[in-house]
């Protein structure tokens, strides 16, 4: 039997599970990859070949493959164990300092001599990506190193509720270890979550969760794959062929389809703007993972799964979803709710706004109240950019800067004013310290300040509002 949705959770349902999503502790075994991002701007084609000429403004590294899958748990707030095998060079290197400067992982990434870890480098200029390169070694790993990968698999079972192996035919999962992390698990009475690329189902045979992409799953059943019966037949099959509990088949836009126990679910989800599909199924097995290592069943594990791809493919890159980014999505308002954002998610968007050539500009102040001057400052600041985002002081600043009897509204309060404002595209609140310091971490293209005073330390483009609008 297949249906179109599971209604049976409602919206306060999976808000709840969402804020459960934090005291998961998740196993992840797999394929550690370095993402690098090489960013500038195309002015002129070489005259030594006919192809454009890369000025190089910033270069970025990040967790890619399972590592990315660890990356999107940590920012759940779920604690992590990692083990993994890099190469005995730089990127390898790079790659666990990256992963071990986590907070909540405990990374167990071995070495092996000879090895390239692998690297995707990426060039972008203005928002477009100009060409990737990709440096790997695709051997299966040494068996001495799979029989050490898989004792430390075993004593960080015990200390996990649930196993994701995560597997990008990069070499660590290869041969018999998959069989023996799920008969290792299934001893240990912990559930396994596969992620498999390339349509290999049966190596992870009697996993309780299969994730596969549409095509994946086309050539791990040997079936047509063309609509939505034609899918739910596909994966029931591949459940029953291997022992697999359930098959969770992503399908880009079109949500995910969930096969198990003969029931077959079409979770669609709410539309949204597609912006990059890559690292949405990282961020689908992480929230699964979390979700059911807190005690979600399957199907609603599913649908926050669905809702987390949904979220990550708005965005730019490989993106991590915060409990903040599920709330604000699951509330009816997250139009306007979902503007407002810690710093660390605001830096994450306004680095993919740059990455897409949009100019973002930074407003600090209190707002309190927010006022037509302060109106017409926004509106007036944010035809200088791109992308406006509001630095909002909290209650404790305002009182410093205005008084005892101040705020005269709550930081919620203003906040959500602000985020109803066509001219903000996002609020940042939880921040403290000097304005230098929320600067550094939010990178903004220009900073746009009330008056004339100049904020410590900051040497980009500034706009003064004085001749916009009375200070904020």
């Amino acid at each position: 039997m297949a249906r179109a949705e599971d209604d049976t959770a409602t919206t306060t349902d999976l808000a709840q599970a969402v804020r459960r999503l934090g005291r998961a502790s998740v196993l992840v075994v797999g394929d550690a990859m370095l993402d690098q991002y090489v960013c500038g701007q195309v002015e002129r084609v070489s005259p030594e070949a006919p192809v454009p000429v890369l000025a190089v403004e910033r270069e970025l590294a990040m967790p890619g493959g399972a590592g990315n899958v660890v990356r999107n748990l940590g920012a759940l707030g779920a604690a992590v164990a990692f083990v993994s095998v890099v190469g005995d060079d730089q990127a390898g290197s790079d790659l666990t300092g990256l992963i071990g400067g986590q907070p909540g992982v405990e990374p167990w990434l071995l070495v092996e001599g000879g090895r390239i870890t692998t690297t995707k480098i990426r060039m972008l200029a203005h928002g477009q990506q100009l060409l990737r390169v990709d440096r790997e070694q695709t051997s299966p790993i040494h068996p001495k190193l799979a029989e050490r990968l898989l004792r430390i698999a075993r004593d960080a079972m015990a200390a996990t509720s649930v196993t994701i192996l995560s597997d990008y035919r990069k070499g660590v999962l290869a041969g018999d270890l998959p069989g023996q992390l799920i008969a290792a698990a299934r001893q240990a009475g912990r559930r396994v979550l596969a992620d498999v690329r390339g349509g290999d189902a049966a190596s992870y045979a009697g996993a309780d969760v299969l994730l596969t992409g549409r095509r994946d799953l086309a050539r791990a059943s040997g079936l047509p794959v063309d609509d939505d019966a034609a899918i739910a037949a596909a994966a029931e099959a591949l459940r029953h062929a291997h022992g697999f509990g359930a098959v969770l088949v992503g399908r880009g836009e079109a949500g995910v389809t969930l096969a198990h126990e003969g029931d077959t679910v079409h979770l669609r989800g709410e539309a949204m703007e597609v912006f990059d599909v890559s690292g949405a199924g990282d961020t689908a097995v992480a929230t699964l993972g979390a979700a059911l290592a807190t005690g979600a069943t399957l199907t609603l594990a599913a649908r926050l799964a669905n809702l987390a791809a949904r979220i990550a493919m708005g965005r730019v890159g490989t993106a991590v979803v915060r409990e903040q980014d599920f709330l604000a999505a699951l509330s009816p308002e997250h139009g306007v709710l979902r503007k407002i954002v810690s710093p660390e998610t605001a830096a994450e968007q306004i680095e993919r706004w740059r990455r897409r050539g949009l100019r973002s500009g930074v407003v600090l102040g209190c707002f309190d109240p927010l006022g037509p001057g302060h109106q017409h400052l926004l509106t007036q600041a944010r035809a200088r950019c791109d992308r406006l985002v509001v630095a909002l002081a909290d209650d404790a600043e305002v009182r410093r800067r205005k008084g005892a009897d101040r705020p005269l509204q709550m930081e919620a309060d203003r906040a959500a004013r602000l985020a109803a404002l066509a001219a903000v595209d996002l609020v940042v609140t939880g921040h403290d310290g000097p304005p230098s310091a929320l600067l550094q971490t939010l990178r903004p293209d220009l900073l746009v300040t009330g008056g004339t005073a100049p904020v410590a330390d900051w040497s980009g483009d500034v706009l003064q509002g004085e001749r916009l609008a009375e200070p904020a």
